[in-house]
């Protein structure tokens, strides 16, 4: 689906998308700084459906709903960069499941559950320590997060036959035809 405007029917998908991490905000994935959980999913299946920038608005949300039911326990300031990573990573993996779903979700789960945490080494207070204590519960819930939007959205392709995703493959998928009939003929 192609959204170029703020039509009605995309204010309504990205409204139940984010209902969804709402939700999701309250599976936990057990840690002990009670943030993960399965509130990317919508995220991820959003970005599949309605496209990056979409799927980026919802995770970025769901981060936010996922915070605020444990108490924002690394702050406020933190949580939103967690909730801008969670977003640029949530994009990416769009454009690259347009490409091959196992390398957008393999890319998405490193960089969620890898990347972004390791980030904060350098801060004080947080260390390798802290890296070490999330990473398991942070590659639980990122594999989680990302494997079920996928198999969501393989169940939902009938419903949303001009996804994102499929629509850009077809245009990638067009294009490769059209330069390659030009080099046969050459």
């Amino acid at each position: 689906m192609l959204y170029t405007s703020w039509t009605a029917r995309r204010i309504a998908y990205i409204a139940m998308f984010v209902a969804l991490s709402a939700v999701g905000a309250y599976l936990k994935v057990p840690s002990f700084i009670g943030t993960p959980a399965l509130d990317s999913f919508p995220g991820f299946l959003g970005a599949l459906v309605l496209g990056p920038r979409d799927g980026a608005l919802i995770a970025f949300l769901g981060h936010l709903f996922t915070a605020l039911t444990a108490g924002f326990p690394l702050t406020l300031p933190l949580h939103l960069f967690i909730a801008a990573g969670m977003a640029v990573i949530t994009a990416l993996f769009a454009f690259l499941a347009s490409y091959s779903v196992p390398v957008g979700a393999v890319t998405a789960i490193f960089l969620n559950s890898v990347l972004l945490p390791a980030l904060f080494i350098p801060l004080p207070g947080f260390g390798k320590g802290f890296f070490i204590a999330v990473l398991v519960p942070l590659l639980v819930a990122s594999t989680l997060n990302i494997l079920v939007a996928i198999f969501v959205f393989a169940g939902l392709r009938p419903v949303f036959p001009n996804s994102w995703v499929l629509a850009r493959r077809r245009r990638v998928k067009g294009h490769e035809e059209v330069s390659g009939s030009h080099t046969d003929r050459a």
